[in-house]
């Protein structure tokens, strides 16, 4: 675990935000494979163009998301550190949220198909998040509560989980969850090799990833708790993937209803 690659002179080459460009850029770069292999090569310049604009509204997603919803106890006191991103504090959640968002207005200027631009992203936004998993090691954030016992991961000086939890060992929740994020990534693979109504492999991934995230979040120590004692990862994931699961059967609807329609 390591917050710093390198310095150039007294600039920090950090471990977070290399490891954070490398997700974005190998996913994309899975999308942008599958939009060829699956002979949707005309939509190459819309990733293209899409790709920086959804990293930037992944990244402001992210951020409000950390700072609104998962930590405000510490950045209303310290509101300097709100715009520090290079310190770590990004929401994997609120990222896919800002990258929903910005993606839904671009299809929508372009008139192109949303649910099939999503399920093209599908695999590289889990691919993605397994290397920002990476990045929250290296970087000492996202890690769990105190195992109580004498195994665990003990993270060195200068990290927010040594601060917070010092000597005592923790769950490796972020290291887990990345694990889980490649497991997915595969099945999401599997999943390709048969045909599903359109939006139906986003919809797997955004379920899939979420009940990982709500199992995993049982062992955070980073999140305050709210009600039932859950933290605010979990209050995004249970409604995700409730509405996730009412949409499969709309999607499938109105699949059917576009392939009478075109066979009429």
């Amino acid at each position: 675990m390591h917050q710093f690659w390198f310095f150039v002179g007294d600039f920090p080459v950090r471990a977070y935000s290399t490891l954070f460009l490398l997700a974005f850029l190998l996913g994309l770069g899975v999308t942008l494979y599958f939009a060829k292999v699956e002979g949707k090569g005309e939509l190459t310049e819309h990733l293209l163009n899409l790709g920086p604009l959804l990293f930037v509204g992944g990244l402001i997603g992210s951020r409000i998301w950390q700072v609104f919803f998962f930590d405000w106890s510490y950045y209303s006191l310290h509101p300097a550190q709100i715009i520090a991103i290079w310190n770590g504090g990004l929401s994997i959640q609120g990222g896919v949220a800002g990258s929903l968002v910005t993606g839904f207005i671009y299809v929508r200027r372009h008139r192109l198909r949303f649910w099939e631009l999503a399920d093209l992203f599908a695999p590289g936004i889990m691919l993605g998040q397994s290397i920002g998993r990476d990045a929250n090691l290296m970087n000492g954030d996202a890690f769990g509560s105190p195992t109580g016992q004498t195994f665990g991961l003990l993270y060195p000086e200068g990290t927010l989980a040594r601060a917070t939890y010092g000597d005592s060992p923790l769950w490796p929740a972020e290291v887990w969850e990345g694990q889980g994020d490649v497991v997915i990534f595969a099945l999401l693979l599997l999943l390709k090799l048969r045909r599903w109504p359109t939006g139906w492999l986003f919809l797997f991934q955004m379920i899939l990833y979420n009940v990982e995230r709500f199992l995993l979040e049982m062992l955070r120590g980073d999140s305050p708790r709210f009600l039932f004692h859950w933290d605010a990862a979990q209050w995004t994931s249970a409604p995700v993937i409730a509405l996730s699961l009412m949409l499969l059967p709309v999607l499938a609807h109105f699949e059917r209803f576009r392939s009478l329609r075109a066979n009429a």
